[in-house]
């Protein structure tokens, strides 16, 4: 018979009340001689603890011993609910032996607090393996330190100051997350900083630590006459069959590198520095980040993952019919790690590119993906509902006979025992209820896991057959793998091609489009995992050639469709310029970064908003003028985002730029913010070294060679391709004397070039110039003058009376150099697009007015009586058709506007944009607009015959 312990009720109700009122629910005490033993101890105690204590005692055997070898302690220990400090207090000036003891002391008592916690509804599920979790992290700090300590006594460890020896514990699994179940073993990663030591020191200190590492494991896990602490797994360790038990972060991370899988890439999710040098292992797991988190969106690691499920069902026998009897509350149908995994693949295939998704609990990452809309809200409730449940049946099982067991009893004696510890006294009922939320759990995952067969291939002609037989040469499906996952989407490609207008001009498209890729599993797995995309990917192969060409070349651009906000309004030219400067920065600071990953991110991010505006405007959702406009919004933010990265990169060899700095100007299309799908940037750069003679770094450089030097890096950072590919192509003709002038020119050089030795031309070009990047941080006094100086060259040069005769020469030199291409060419010819914007400049300059857009151009020479009314709006009309024309061709194709090779599609998608009800009109359209333009303009000039 236990002991009475003699309390007055009084003191015991004011020292418990906190807890006592926080119960919400009871364990059914089925044996009646424990929870009568228990209930003998705490005769003062309250009612509803005293209910509690006898639930807990008469469903658990261990917890009924625990009672009664804490009884002193648990009475005052229930108002104070940080458990794990106040019971690890002290224990950093205990020798190894004496913290042995004492940790198994504090594990009973947590042990006891946490699950009578737990079974009496007062801590939620996350506070009860917060508590189980940071008891095992504090117990694996201290067992680290202690040996560590020891091996420095002994003098085998090489003198440091780092923190702890330089070694670190990883958690892993649930103890990385904090939700470690109630008798769980602990998985830990165990490392040390090799920078920690003098490259002669470091084999004798991997030699200690791996010491120190083998008997905190032994401290923690080994069963004594006091019990044990945790069972420690140290297996999850890079290749865990051939290294020691400790090894250092460069083989870690060399290893994760080359040989790195989808299972450990998953079981990083959840990693946490937990114990040791912190700080060191926070370092560690940041330059990580790129082998867990994918760049690209990953949709092959849902098959990784299937695969996985698979040979653990194997492994364990778990497959077969759902019974409760000793189903499998983890790995079984319906389990634990089926909630997991269905969170973690998610997070895996987008939390490279949204780090809101890299939870490491299952609750918060399951949230995390329905608010960014990767799963639906109902789905995601009922999974987190599901693993509640779920875990609070794993730690009633474990409850027990403290046994690390996640299977069910196999009788029902001891299934009626866990349903009594939940409050059940309908072991049958409770059953039901289980396996039915089983069964929900598994029709909820297994439909994203498991890949459906695939679907009978359509009917189809024998030319398309002749197509298809030759996709299984390409190089996209030269590996079995992507051959498996195009083989099940196959049939939906070909189905959903045949209800195309023009199913043959889809297909071969799309076998372009194919032919292009150079791999392909990636892709094949995000069209598997999002039909939608197939609908997509039909459209453009069936209106726009030129846009699948595109995407051939960055089939990466994808993952932007499924990102959330593909399908938003447009953000504006300064968001744009802020997010691409957030992501170079990140790109610049990331472990393994640098100036190449900034340029290949910026070439990433510009790639996915270009892709956008072609697809918003194929859909129909902008028209041409719109995206003329985003275009330019787009180049803007590249080139203002990234001239500053590269002055920061040539900074640090030849210093920052000497004087005011320099400013690029956007010319032509650019200056006038109108782009297109294809357009390249018209650029010059204009410094203003201000008497400085030359720049101040490791290897200075006198003003011009700098700013010549500077220009070329920042071409370079524009147009040249990486592994990422290019941004865009960059002219530099446009600057004073063209070719053969300087790449930078000085601002007074300019000043005076443009007033004394420009062409008509060049002040005609002037009309269009615009400040699009900063090249220093004083730079921005340098772009207001020179936009009072461009301002100023167009009064002062617009009234010469050469403008008009040179510019109908530079009409013959066009005209002659390059005639018509084509019967729907639109901006090159009489009346068309270059011509209009000729005039347009032309107009601009002879006014002295700012406006660098053609309608606002021509309409400025309106307002200045330069042209008549008719005539303005006239000219402004035949522009907007053509530009639509225009602009819409480019989408369409790369190559001259083709009616043939655009097919059905593309056709109908030209008439959509010119409101055109057939090709006749159009043309009919066209010929008029440019034929009244012509005639305008050749009245401007003098030239009517």
């Amino acid at each position: 018979m236990l002991r009475q312990i003699d309390r007055p009720l009084a003191l015991a109700s004011v020292t418990r009340m906190d807890f006592v009122d926080r119960i919400t629910r009871f364990p059914l005490a089925l044996d009646a001689d424990r929870a009568a033993s228990v209930s003998a101890l705490f005769v003062a105690a309250p009612a509803p603890l005293q209910k509690l204590l006898k639930g807990a005692a008469g469903t658990s055997p261990y917890l009924a011993g625990l009672i009664q070898k804490e009884a002193d302690w648990l009475l005052d220990a229930l108002p104070h609910e940080d458990v794990v400090a106040r019971e690890t207090a002290g224990f950093e000036a205990l020798d190894a032996a004496e913290l042995g003891v004492a940790l198994r002391r504090a594990k009973r008592r947590v042990a006891l607090y946490t699950a009578l916690a737990d079974l009496g509804g007062v801590w939620p599920l996350e506070k009860v393996t917060g508590a189980l979790s940071d008891l095992a992290d504090r117990a694996v700090d201290l067992a680290l330190r202690v040996h560590v300590a020891h091996e420095a006594r002994r003098g085998k460890l090489p003198e440091t100051q780092a923190d702890a020896g330089g070694i670190f514990a990883l958690a892993m699994g649930k103890g990385g997350a904090k939700e470690l179940n109630y008798s769980s073993d602990i998985d830990l990663i165990v490392l040390f900083d090799e920078t920690a030591y003098d490259e002669a020191d470091q084999h004798e200190a991997r030699a200690a630590l791996i010491r120190a590492t083998r008997k905190m494991a032994a401290t923690l896990s080994d069963v004594t006459e006091h019990g044990y602490v945790f069972r420690t797994d140290l297996r999850l360790r890079p290749d865990a069959s051939v290294t020691p038990v400790c090894i250092s972060t460069a083989a870690a991370l060399a290893y994760y590198e080359a040989e790195g899988r989808t299972w450990e890439r998953a079981a990083f999710i959840k990693a946490r520095a937990a114990a040791g040098d912190i700080a060191a292992g926070q370092r560690f797991l940041r330059e990580l980040r790129p082998f867990v988190w994918r760049k690209h969106l990953d949709f092959a690691a849902i098959q990784d993952a299937h695969d996985m499920r698979l040979r653990i069902r194997d492994h364990k026998g778990l497959g077969g019919r759902l019974d409760i009897p000793g189903h499998n509350m983890k790995l079984g149908q319906g389990g634990i790690r089926e909630i997991e995994f269905f969170t973690q693949t998610r997070q895996l295939i987008a939390g490279g590119r949204d780090p809101d998704l890299r939870c490491r609990d299952t609750v918060g990452g399951l949230a995390a993906l329905a608010q960014k809309g990767w799963i639906p809200q109902g789905v995601a409730d009922r999974l987190t509902d599901h693993y509640r449940e779920h875990r609070d049946i794993e730690h009633r099982i474990q409850m027990v006979n403290d046994a690390q067991t996640h299977c069910l009893p196999k009788d029902a004696e001891g299934i009626a025992t866990v349903a009594a510890m939940m409050g059940q006294d309908d072991a049958d009922r409770w059953s039901e209820r289980l396996k039915s939320r089983l069964e929900d759990v598994h029709e909820l995952t297994e439909s994203f896991f498991s890949p459906t067969d695939a679907a009978p291939r359509p009917d189809i002609s024998d030319e398309a057959r002749a197509i298809i037989d030759r996709w299984q040469h390409y190089p996209a499906l030269r590996s079995q793998r992507a051959q498996q996952v195009f083989q099940r989407i196959e049939p939906e490609l070909l189905s959903r091609m045949s209800c195309a207008g023009q199913p043959d001009e889809v297909l071969a498209r799309f076998d372009a489009f194919l032919s292009g890729l150079p791999s392909g599993v990636q892709l094949f797995s995000l069209f598997e995992a999002n039909p939608q995309l197939i609908d997509l990917i039909v459209d453009i192969c069936g209106t726009a050639p030129g846009l699948s060409a595109y995407l051939s070349r960055h089939p990466a651009v994808l993952d932007a469709v499924l990102g959330g906000s593909f399908f938003a309004a447009w953000p504006g030219p300064q968001s744009l310029r802020d997010d691409l400067a957030k992501q170079l920065k990140t790109a610049l600071n990331a472990p393994g970064g640098g100036y190449e990953r900034a340029l290949d991110a910026a070439r990433r991010w510009a790639h996915e908003w270009h892709f956008r505006i072609g697809v918003h405007h194929l859909r129909g959702l902008i028209d041409a003028d719109e995206a003329g406009g985003q275009y330019a919004d787009l180049a803007d933010a590249c080139v203002a985002a990234l001239t500053p990265v590269t002055v920061q990169d040539f900074s640090r060899r030849h210093g920052p730029p000497p004087g005011q700095g320099a400013v690029v100007l956007g010319m032509g299309s650019l200056g006038a913010r109108q782009l297109n799908a294809g357009s390249d940037l018209d650029l010059i750069v204009i410094y203003d070294a201000d008497g400085v003679d030359s720049s101040d770094g490791p290897k200075p450089l006198t003003a011009r060679p700098y700013y010549a030097r500077l220009t070329q890096a920042l071409i370079t950072a524009v147009s040249a391709p990486t592994a990422e590919g290019r941004l865009y192509e960059v002219d530099m003709r446009l600057r004073p004397s063209g070719r053969q002038g300087p790449v930078a020119t000085s601002v007074q050089s300019f000043e005076n070039y443009q007033m004394t030795e420009a062409w008509t031309w060049e002040h005609l070009a002037l009309t269009r110039a615009r400040v699009v990047g900063l090249a220093g941080e004083n730079a921005q006094p340098l772009a207001d003058r020179i936009e009072e100086l461009r301002l100023s060259v167009l009064k002062d040069r617009g009234g010469d009376p050469r403008v008009m005769p040179d510019l109908a020469k530079m009409r013959e030199r066009i005209f002659a150099a390059k005639p018509v291409d084509g019967a729907w060419e639109a901006k090159i010819g009489p009346g068309r697009l270059q011509d209009i914007d000729l005039l347009a400049q032309s107009c601009a300059l002879r006014a002295g007015e700012p406006q660098r857009g053609t309608l606002a151009q021509l309409r400025c020479g309106k307002r200045a009586g330069l042209l008549g009314g008719q005539e303005a709006d006239r000219l402004a009309s035949s522009y907007r058709l053509l530009w639509r024309i225009q602009g819409s061709a480019r989408l369409l194709t790369e190559r001259p506007l083709d009616f043939d090779e655009i097919g059905h599609g593309g056709q109908v998608f030209l008439l959509r944009e010119t409101s055109c009800a057939d090709l006749d009109e159009l043309s009919s359209r066209l010929n008029a607009a440019t034929e009244a333009a012509a005639a305008i303009i050749d009245t401007q000039l003098g030239r009517v015959d």
